[in-house]
């Protein structure tokens, strides 16, 4: 059977070239790997069985690989994926719209489902459970419900704020699995693995200072790569090595933490408090960016690191934090922090 990928949209921030560079199949994908074991084998059950596989759900800080996954799982299931993105479904009627298109064995892969509306959400809980959506056709006493069965099929869901899914929304998957930042080795066999589909090789020990620098995401470390080869070129290199990758790095101002401007005048910010707490939105504002933006992509990757921690009263910096700054605290009360 010949998989059709059908793509809707991705994520707003992701480019186009990246999706050359995804690995096709588990042999080709890097990291997750308690993930992929468990999913081999619920995927080979369900082969077994002749059966749809069961709703997937991912979670964690963006650029882990979510999609990428799921497009995986479509190749292993041979079966056709949809993708798109909750933002794009605006009203209960674009989604039965895709669930009326769906086949048996079909996967309905959606990224942000954490956006999804109150009304859209839930013709998803009779869909999942049931494999049926309840259209009411008309209005006020005249309505009609109508009942439409669906095929058994898969829906894949992506999110990076799991605390914003409804509890009945994510009690209807079957499977729960949360993504995790990967090792520079890790990160360093992707990064070579891509310049081979970018047909630019690269030195062990440049693609190790690229994954060391990538803040744990594959997604940065490849637009890093897009970045130093252009580097590289343009001196008329036929190979990527060390020495024009950390000239790259430094060019473009991404320190050996892996930290860029907006993360260090997020340190700096946190720093200059001296052990107080402060409010997320005091930091967006401070930072010239929307609250979305400091909680999705730059506090996951320093949360994890124990750069800055989430209290009651709101984020602080930790000692980590004054060391990568090489700044030294002392408390109000004379105490060295």
């Amino acid at each position: 059977m010949e998989r059709l990928v059908e793509i809707e949209t991705f994520s707003a921030d992701e480019e186009t070239s990246e999706i050359t560079l995804r690995p096709d199949a588990w042999g080709e994908y890097i990291g997750q790997e308690q993930i992929k074991k468990n999913l081999s084998v619920f995927i080979e059950a369900s082969k077994k069985r002749d059966e749809a596989l069961d709703h997937v759900l991912f979670y964690g800080p963006p650029g882990l690989g979510k999609t990428t996954l799921a497009l995986i799982i479509a190749t292993e299931m041979q079966a056709n994926i949809k993708v798109t993105a909750a933002p794009m479904i605006e009203k209960s009627g674009d989604l039965a719209a895709i669930l009326t298109n769906l086949e048996k064995g079909d996967i309905l892969f959606i990224d942000e489902i954490h956006r999804l509306s109150p009304a859209v959400e839930e013709i998803l809980y009779s869909s999942m459970e049931d494999f049926r959506i309840d259209i009411i056709i008309g209005s006020g006493p005249a309505a009609q419900t109508v009942k439409i069965d669906l095929p058994r099929f898969t829906l894949i869901g992506a999110t990076t704020r799991a605390g914003m899914l409804s509890n009945p929304l994510r009690d209807r998957f079957g499977m729960s699995f949360r993504m995790n930042f990967y090792s520079a080795e890790e990160l360093s066999k992707i990064i070579t693995q891509a310049s081979l589909k970018l047909e630019k090789d690269i030195i062990e020990e440049a693609s190790y200072e690229i994954a060391k620098r990538s803040r744990g995401t594959p997604r940065i470390a490849l637009r890093i790569l897009r970045r130093v080869r252009d580097f590289a070129d343009v001196a008329d290199e036929k190979i990527i090595e060390h020495h024009r990758t950390k000239f790259a790095l430094e060019e473009l101002g991404i320190n050996s933490f892996g930290f860029d401007e907006m993360d260090l005048k997020l340190l700096k910010l946190l720093a200059s408090a001296k052990g107080r707490a402060m409010g997320l939105s005091t930091i967006a504002a401070s930072l010239s960016e929307d609250e979305g933006t400091v909680e999705d992509v730059l506090e996951p990757y320093l949360l994890a690191n124990g750069y800055l921690q989430r209290t009651a009263k709101g984020r602080k910096a930790t000692r980590a934090t004054y060391d990568v700054l090489n700044m030294n605290y002392v408390n109000e009360d004379g105490t060295l922090f």
